[in-house]
């Protein structure tokens, strides 16, 4: 399991490394066009619109829409109130101070702070020219949209991360089929159920996955849903659950065929773990198994009792974890993934 965990690491560099591969060869593409583009507008100050480009290259196509808006806003903003500024004060370090006292606070109550910096940029502009004549304006506006809209053209290629989310799902239900059988072993062979090193793996991958959801959710403007973020919420509250039964199953005692039929059931559930199994069967099982504890004899011994607890408590908490599962199906029973099998 410690190589297992190396080699997940390893391949978590190397997809990091090719997201920032990709990301770096967007910036300097994106810098190099709007510069191109700026200069042959006969713009001035062409290479602000270069460095906006790199601020506005986003990890997701949501968040470069969104900030490109808000920069676009802000400097609107920022040049209204600079103008005035100027005007009153004239161009020097004073006035741009007072643009700055008043701007700064508006910008974050607007929670228009993204704009703060390039939009100063180009406010200098007008001081080093003093000049506000709409010529000068318009030139600053210009920068402002060829950067930003540089940077959403390139940012409108966004590779799919659903594959990676489909590898993290087959991740985390091979490691929660390992938990399972340990499960089933230590009920068959008396053996002490504790391997921490899966569980931190589990958790690793389930939260692994949620992150790739999200940021596959943040590069789809139009089509949405929630299925593979529940999906990964329902495993994050089986692990949960699993934790707990490694821990209580080394405390309960069992009658010999208590524990063959618990066993099964843990051996049944690890070979059909899958997305697309529904469990609802298995909930019947442990309903019997319920029922045959239920008619035993009263415990005679504290000692007893409290073993008696944990097993009726290991229970409940599989018949939570077979839920979760069932809960889960019906809620998306319609949805392509159950129906195309």
């Amino acid at each position: 399991m410690v190589v297992k965990l190396f080699f997940v690491t390893l391949l978590e560099k190397k997809e990091k490394g090719e997201v920032m591969k990709l990301k770096t060869m967007k910036i300097v593409l994106a810098t190099c066009l709007a510069i191109l583009l700026a200069q042959s507008l006969g713009l001035a100050y062409a290479n602000s619109a270069g460095i906006i480009a790199i601020l506005s290259v986003l990890d997701t196509k949501k968040s470069s829409l969104s900030t490109a808006y808000k920069r676009v806003l802000s400097t609107i903003v920022a040049l209204a109130i600079a103008v005035v500024s100027f005007y009153i004060f004239g161009y020097s370090i004073i006035s741009f101070g007072v643009y700055l006292a008043i701007y700064v606070p508006i910008a974050y109550y607007f929670e228009l702070q993204a704009g703060i910096a390039p939009c100063s940029v180009l406010v200098s502009h007008l001081l080093v020219a003093q000049s506000l004549s709409s010529n000068a304006l318009a030139n600053e506006v210009a920068l402002m949209i060829i950067g930003a809209g540089v940077a959403i053209l390139m940012n409108s290629y966004m590779p799919s991360r659903q594959k990676k989310i489909d590898y993290y799902k087959a991740e985390v239900e091979e490691l929660m089929r390992m938990i399972l059988l340990e499960l089933h072993e230590a009920l068959l062979n008396g053996n002490i159920c504790q391997d921490d090193v899966i569980l931190v793996l589990l958790k690793q991958a389930i939260c692994n996955g949620k992150n790739e959801v999200y940021h596959e959710q943040a590069n789809r403007l139009f089509t949405q849903t929630d299925y593979d973020v529940h999906y990964f919420d329902m495993r994050k509250q089986q692990e949960r659950l699993l934790e707990v039964m490694m821990k209580n199953i080394n405390l309960c005692s069992m009658e010999v065929s208590e524990a063959k039929i618990l066993a099964g059931m843990f051996y049944l559930t690890a070979n059909q773990l899958a997305e697309v199994n529904p469990a609802t069967y298995l909930l019947e099982d442990i309903e019997q198994l319920l029922n045959q504890f239920r008619q035993r004899s009263l415990p005679q011994t504290r000692e007893e009792f409290e073993k008696r607890a944990i097993l009726f408590q290991l229970l409940n908490d599989f018949t939570n974890f077979i839920q979760c599962k069932v809960d889960f199906y019906d809620d998306y029973a319609d949805e392509k993934i159950f129906t195309k099998h």
